[in-house]
């Protein structure tokens, strides 16, 4: 079930998020901008099955809102324009997004009690973890 992502999550741990970064074409200064970042991501779903994805940082905040297994475009943070669409499969929710001949995937899952996000372009893996928030 989605409901179990729905909450407030904050990132903990980063692990070769910068390697993923330079897979996916980012600039040297936007790279070294998202290492040093700590967002929230808030998860949240309405009534009619349409999902909230939001990222908060002190620099820059993106929300994405989608219906499971429906393409939509995505304005990624780092300014690629995707086609992107995520599925629940196996306990996870899984992005994919296409842009320019290129593919990337974010996998989300539950473990333990944390949010763990595998980040995959190509042979750059980053994997990120959050914690669930209180509040």
């Amino acid at each position: 079930m989605v409901v179990q992502f729905v909450g407030k999550w904050i990132l903990t741990a980063s692990e070769n998020f910068d390697e993923y970064m330079k897979a996916l074409g980012v600039s040297f200064a936007t790279r070294q901008m998202g290492v040093m970042l700590k967002p929230n991501l808030v998860i949240s779903m309405d009534d009619d099955g349409v999902i909230s994805l939001r990222t908060e940082s002190t620099f820059k905040n993106t929300e994405i809102k989608f219906k499971l297994n429906e393409e939509f475009e995505e304005n990624t943070a780092d300014g690629r324009k995707t086609k992107t669409i995520i599925t629940f499969e196996n306990g996870k929710l899984i992005q994919q997004q296409t842009w320019d001949g290129k593919k990337s995937s974010l996998e989300r899952e539950i473990q333990d009690g944390k949010l763990i996000t595998k980040c995959i372009m190509d042979d750059a893996v980053a994997v990120r973890t959050y914690e669930k928030c209180a509040s």
